[in-house]
């Protein structure tokens, strides 16, 4: 090589270097500009952790709000927008999130040095809930195998199960996933839709479920979309989940299915009770959904009664239980009925106004 080639190369390396130079400082020091902004944001959104919730003694003052809003809802920054603008809202999206995992750990540290036993210190904890997915799918074999959304499976961490060896718990093994009052955000108003008919918040604050597995990262867990919908949550909302041993034994449950295409299979009820195993326990007032033939229907729980009394119940497990499932009419023929009333109506007050006129 020449050596006004070499020379060449020298400098394009010494000019590659100061630019990496000038990119690094501009990133930090658009950090170090936007921490101070990014601490206030948050600290505006944050709450004080709800003694009432169980689980220590409620005096962390964690910040448990993270706002999607406020990072998700902006128009995207493109590289037109400048280096800075791009690393800016970065740190700000990674501050926010570290912030709200560090409050939730302190939470549960608190759970663990305030517990007054072992089983108590590993059987509660406050986690950051995400939405599952396919991903999460366990090996063909499996039990759950496609089922990852039309079953009450959730991805818990690790500490779940020696909560469960501890405890003597029987199967099904359940847990309670609720709301927080003044910790988890406000009710989520989803604009898509989710089933054949608007979304509609049934406003429940608690369901329960089993688990698909013990390795979702600590401080987080998976739950499925109705799970979501069920509850309200967006990605991210704080929810305390605990095992749960008291939920009663199930002895008979009402279904309303969303469409009456479900209720012309000519074995439906055979299908309603193969699909129902994938479901551990149910609530009452939430929306299930099963599949059947590459197609998914919703279901909303109507009714749940215990055994052996037949009380009404919110909670009722219905793995390894003699329960009886009965179909309500579907909720696409109450909407035609009411649709026909509401019609009536107006036809009605239209001839009476006719007949006032003349």
């Amino acid at each position: 090589v020449s050596s006004s080639s070499s020379s060449s190369y020298r400098m394009f390396g010494r000019t590659t270097m100061l630019l990496n130079g000038w990119l690094l400082l501009l990133v930090i020091g658009s950090g170090c500009v936007s921490s101070s902004s990014a601490v206030g944001s948050f600290s505006s959104t944050s709450v004080t952790s709800n003694s009432n919730s169980g689980g220590g003694s409620g005096s962390n003052n964690g910040l448990y709000a993270f706002d999607p809003t406020r990072h998700y809802s902006e128009v995207p920054i493109s590289l037109q927008s400048g280096i800075g603008k791009i690393a800016k809202r970065k740190w700000d999206q990674a501050r926010s999130l570290a912030v709200l995992e560090q409050a939730v750990e302190d939470y549960n540290a608190e759970i663990v040095a305030t517990a007054p036993d072992a089983v108590s210190a590993i059987s509660y904890r406050r986690l950051i809930a995400l939405p599952l997915d396919e991903r999460f799918d366990p090996p063909m074999g499996v039990f759950s195998h496609g089922h990852v959304q039309t079953g009450d499976k959730m991805s818990l961490p690790a500490c779940f199960w020696p909560a469960i060896q501890k405890s003597g718990a029987e199967v099904p093994w359940l847990f309670e996933v609720s709301r927080i009052s003044d910790v988890t955000g406000e009710r989520a108003i989803f604009g898509e839709k989710e089933h054949d008919d608007d979304d509609v918040d049934p406003g429940l604050n608690r369901v329960v479920g089993g688990a698909i597995d013990f390795r979702s990262p600590s401080n987080y867990v998976f739950l499925p979309r109705w799970m979501m919908l069920a509850l309200a949550l967006k990605p991210r909302d704080v929810v305390d989940v605990r095992l749960k041993q008291d939920v009663p034994s199930g002895s008979a449950v009402q279904l309303r299915p969303h469409t009456t295409e479900f209720t012309k299979i000519a074995n439906h009820q055979a299908v309603l009770e193969t699909e129902l195993k994938h479901y551990s326990a149910l609530t009452r007032g939430s929306t299930i959904p099963f599949d059947y033939n590459k197609q998914r229907y919703y279901f909303d729980v109507v009714d749940l009664r215990s055994a052996p009394r037949g009380e009404k119940v919110p909670m009722a497990k219905v793995q390894d239980c003699d329960i009886a499932a009965e179909f309500v009419r579907p909720k696409d023929q109450l909407q035609k009925k009411q649709q026909r009333a509401n019609n009536k109506k107006n036809h009605d007050n239209e001839t009476d106004s006719d007949d006032d006129e003349s």
